[in-house]
């Protein structure tokens, strides 16, 4: 029923084309082109306006042969870099970039399987719902396509998210997650003349992150500061130091509690951080940029979804786990707009590095499963 060669020419043909976060076009259009052909009705948002991306979010939809509720398939068109001038190669089965660059399976291992399971629909005229496919922008850039997804379009209330590593479970619970930039800001002074007229904001940082319990804090909760940036040379005390961090949780409490720690430990050593010279008091301050990334998600395990993928597993003898992850995905967003949503993983592995690797077996499977699914949705 699944064409293994036809999902290696698909793949192939999607990884060759350069697709980096907000310079999407080339693919988006290929991708118009190829879902049109398939029988799909094309609707696209106004997200690239908002965004500063080359191109929309694409919504394609497919009448359904039987009534029912809608089923939506979602996946991402863009990759993270480097991506430019990728060259696939298919090497006993298994896809890697031939370059110094990624191979793009993440999400066009995914786009990829909803091709081919719509391709063996048409051909073995496999009755099915309706169905509509969202392919969005900018994910691996904070999720924006979807948070700029117009959401009128989309009528299905029910979905999978195909963006997840392996193929062996189904994720129906993701972390939210707070971002922040800190400014740090002490007093300049020449290290070796005068170090007592500086205040260093490199070693206010130090002194807070000493404070910080970081990594994972619990089996819901993980907090990290990823960036610190500061000083000039090392004869000056540093006026400037900037800290990027992440706290993420399934529990919105914790989140809330282990950002406001974090922020207060920085806040107390900032307060602390104040010298007298020349009769005047010199205190140091800071700036806060406090981002909500996304917001978790929590599919119930008894919700229809689940079922309906679990039945389709079984009935194909196909092992699937049903478990938590600690990352976001277009999945966050479309659960907080009222879509019951999972994640299906795809086969892509080692993503985000010159290393990322793809087996058509996998993506073979998986295309057998959305096929099963579908039919029976």
């Amino acid at each position: 029923m699944i064409n293994s060669k036809r999902i290696s020419n698909e793949f192939a043909q999607q990884a060759a084309i350069d697709s980096p976060s907000f310079k999407e076009a080339e693919i988006a259009n290929y991708l118009r082109q190829r879902f049109v052909k398939l029988g799909a009705t094309l609707t696209e948002d106004t997200a690239s306006k908002q965004i500063g991306s080359q191109s929309n979010n694409l919504i394609f939809r497919f009448p359904g042969s039987k009534s029912g509720q809608p089923l939506l398939l979602s996946v991402h068109m863009d990759t993270v870099g480097p991506a430019e001038g990728i060259e696939p190669v298919l090497t006993g089965g298994v896809f890697r970039s031939a370059g110094n660059t990624i191979l793009g399976a993440d999400d066009k291992a995914g786009i990829t399987e909803i091709i081919e399971a719509l391709e063996v629909l048409r051909e073995q005229e496999i009755e099915h719902v309706p169905l509509e496919v969202a392919i969005t922008v900018c994910e691996e850039v904070g999720l924006l396509g979807a948070k700029h997804l117009d959401f009128s379009l989309i009528s299905a209330k029910r979905g999978i998210a195909l963006d997840t590593t392996g193929i062996s479970y189904v994720i129906h619970k993701a972390p939210a997650a707070n971002r922040f930039t800190v400014e740090i800001i002490g007093q300049e002074a020449h290290a070796g003349v005068i170090p007592e007229n500086g205040i260093s904001s490199i070693q206010i940082a130090a002194r807070a992150i000493s404070r910080m319990k970081l990594g994972r804090i619990d089996e819901e909760t993980t907090a990290n500061i990823g960036v610190i940036k500061g000083g000039q040379a090392t004869n000056i005390i540093p006026r400037q130091t900037i800290l990027e961090g992440e706290v993420r949780s399934h529990n919105p409490e914790k989140l809330r509690e282990i950002t406001r720690q974090i922020i207060g430990l920085i806040e107390d050593e900032v307060e602390k951080a104040r010298i007298t010279v020349d009769g005047s008091e010199i205190k140091a301050s800071m700036a806060l940029e406090l981002n909500e990334e996304y917001p978790s998600m929590h599919v119930d395990k008894q919700a229809e979804i689940l079922q309906l993928i679990s039945a389709a597993a079984e009935a194909i003898d196909f092992p699937l786990e049903i478990k938590a992850a600690g990352g976001g995905s277009d999945a966050n967003i479309l659960n907080a707009n009222g879509i019951q949503c999972v994640i299906l993983g795809t086969g892509m592995n080692k993503v985000h590095s010159v290393e990322e690797e793809v087996l058509v077996e996998d993506m073979v499977k998986i295309s057998r499963l959305l096929v099963e699914i579908i039919r029976n949705a």
